[in-house]
């Protein structure tokens, strides 16, 4: 665990939740009834609003329409209710021992798959958000004196039950540790395993909120018969040094020109900050 002082990351003196720990440790926690039926129910309308409101986004151009319409990004910018939810204490005070007191939304879309037999996106392939942060080969192992670092968290607030049939996160507890990323062979399998661990669903009823760490091994798992889809709000949180994603590069940027420069091509324009869209991104 750390904290933040005088500008700099420290081991953390003071207590915090056990559910820091188990994200430090296993890679994810779900928290229960952090939303009351009636929070779920007004935040659920307002997102509702903003599928009406706002267009499906171009930067999931490469997407069948019908499912382009499953996303919605920057949700903060769109709804005061998306907002408070996001910024909730609970939520707060389990992520910010791990990422620091200044840490910050980086990524900010809502989901909502209904049911369907295939999915273009959705998550359904073994990944991780970002990282490994500290890669290293299978083999070697991390050492338990000193505490895993986390530099992002994912949070998945939900305002829909989300059971085994609707095709829940799964994740596999600890592969954050692992300095790997899975297994490009093994993207579909169900049955993966790392270092003698097997997936976890994240189970989840509305008010519910599932936290995992950017690095843990994770993945949509498949639908089956009783599929009553997904709904929930995600927020990526991350340490301060880290940017923020909420925009695309091709939206927001800090180059004064930033047309002349993307007419450079190849490596001038990432070096300035021009990106490609990627995880967070979209």
């Amino acid at each position: 665990m750390l904290e933040r002082k005088r500008g700099y990351l420290r081991i953390r003196s003071t207590a915090a939740p056990a559910e820091s720990a188990q994200l430090e440790a296993s890679g994810y926690a779900v928290l229960r009834s952090v939303f009351t039926a009636e929070a779920v129910t007004t935040l659920r309308a307002d997102l509702e609003r903003v599928y009406r409101e706002f267009p499906a986004d171009p930067r999931n151009a490469y997407l069948q329409p019908e499912e382009r319409e499953d996303f919605r990004y920057q949700i903060f910018n769109r709804s005061g209710l998306a907002r408070e939810a996001i910024a909730h204490p609970r939520i707060l005070e389990l992520i910010e021992p791990l990422l620091g007191e200044d840490c910050h939304v980086i990524a900010n879309t809502c989901w909502r798959n209904p049911p369907r037999s295939r999915n273009q996106h959705g998550g359904g392939a073994w990944h991780i958000d970002a990282g490994p942060h500290i890669p290293r080969p299978e083999g070697i192992p991390w050492d338990d004196r000193i505490p895993y670092p986390v530099f992002a968290i994912g949070a998945h607030i939900y305002v829909q039950d989300c059971n085994l049939e609707s095709g829940p996160t799964g994740v596999i507890p600890g592969s954050h540790r692992s300095g790997r990323f899975p297994p490009p062979d093994r993207l579909m399998d169900v049955g993966l395993t790392c270092e003698g661990q097997s997936v976890v669903p994240m189970l989840a009823r509305a008010g519910d909120v599932a936290l995992f760490v950017s690095d843990v091994w994770h993945r949509r798992l498949p639908a089956g018969e009783g599929d009553q889809g997904r709904f929930f709000l995600q927020c990526h949180y991350g340490r301060r040094d880290l940017s923020q994603r909420v925009l695309t590069t091709e939206e927001s940027n800090q180059v004064e020109d930033a047309n002349t420069v993307r007419s450079h091509g190849g490596r001038m324009t990432t070096l300035l900050g021009l990106h490609q869209p990627m995880f967070y991104d979209g």
